[in-house]
């Protein structure tokens, strides 16, 4: 019995079925092969278009490969919807039409170390222990941090020990100028003053916070016991500071309560390096 008269022999409700099994194979390989005729007219139609719009900006396009795309991962990308993968370097490269040359410049930039801020006065006098940043313009190797000896003098290249105390920042900076003029054309110096230990308070007794803080500018008794705080025992009412000025030892009282409600203005004074405030 040949293919058709076993067809013709089953129900007619069977036969489509039959029909599905024995021709379905073969039609689905064509419609395969059809599919796979447009996409690759797709994919030429494609890159022609890409060589023409390339040849008329006056940009030569590498071949598909050096591009770190393959005509595999093309035929994927039409097939199944996804993007065509870059290759690694391809994917580090800059992007959103940045060159090589201004990505390091923006990089330059950031990286770039911003001046520290200064934390005294233009008036302040540099002392033993304090922590100064000293910056000479286009001159990295002589910009630097350094901290004041106990002999009140910093160490530089080229110039060796340079007296620092006593002096203010902008005095400093000048010397230090004058005395880099023998090694640069136009030395442009500016010193920072970044931490002040050599000026220092005391507070003891009944104080949460005792022994010594760094001075700050215009500071006075009532702001320097706002740092220290109290214990439940502090006797506020008979609080003195002691000062030691021509050799001479002054005991200055301050009355805690009263200064709160502004009563005693005068005892808040301004105080200066060496004060110690005693709360009893």
């Amino acid at each position: 019995m040949n293919a058709a008269s076993w067809l013709d022999a089953l129900p007619a409700s069977d036969r489509w079925r039959a029909r599905l099994l024995r021709d379905g194979p073969r039609i689905a390989t064509w419609i395969l092969v059809i599919a796979l005729a447009v996409q690759a007219a797709l994919i030429l139609t494609d890159l022609a278009a890409a060589s023409r719009g390339g040849a008329a900006a006056g940009v030569r396009h590498a071949p598909v490969h050096s591009r770190g795309v393959d005509l595999a991962t093309i035929t994927n990308a039409h097939l199944f919807g996804a993007p065509p993968a870059l290759k690694q370097d391809d994917a580090n490269a800059p992007q959103d039409g940045k060159t090589t040359s201004s990505v390091a410049s923006d990089s330059k930039a950031t990286t770039q170390p911003k001046e520290p801020m200064s934390v005294a006065g233009p008036d302040y006098l540099i002392g033993a222990d304090d922590a100064l940043h000293i910056s000479v313009w286009k001159e990295p190797d002589l910009t630097n941090t350094l901290p004041v000896r106990p002999d009140g003098k910093i160490s530089m290249p080229l110039l060796n020990d340079v007296q620092a105390a006593g002096l203010t920042p902008m005095q400093l900076a000048d010397s230090l100028t004058e005395k880099l003029k023998k090694y640069l054309a136009d030395p442009r110096v500016t010193v920072v003053v970044t931490q002040m230990n050599s000026q220092r308070i005391y507070i003891l007794g009944e104080v949460l916070h005792s022994g010594a803080i760094p001075l700050l500018p215009n500071m006075t008794v009532l702001q320097a016991l706002a740092t220290a705080g109290f214990t439940q025992f502090a006797n506020t009412k008979n609080i003195y500071v002691l000062r030691t000025q021509n050799g001479k030892q002054q005991k200055m009282p301050f009355n805690y309560r009263q200064a709160m409600k502004g009563d005693t203005v005068a005892q808040n004074i301004n105080l200066k390096p060496g004060d110690t405030i005693v709360v009893p």
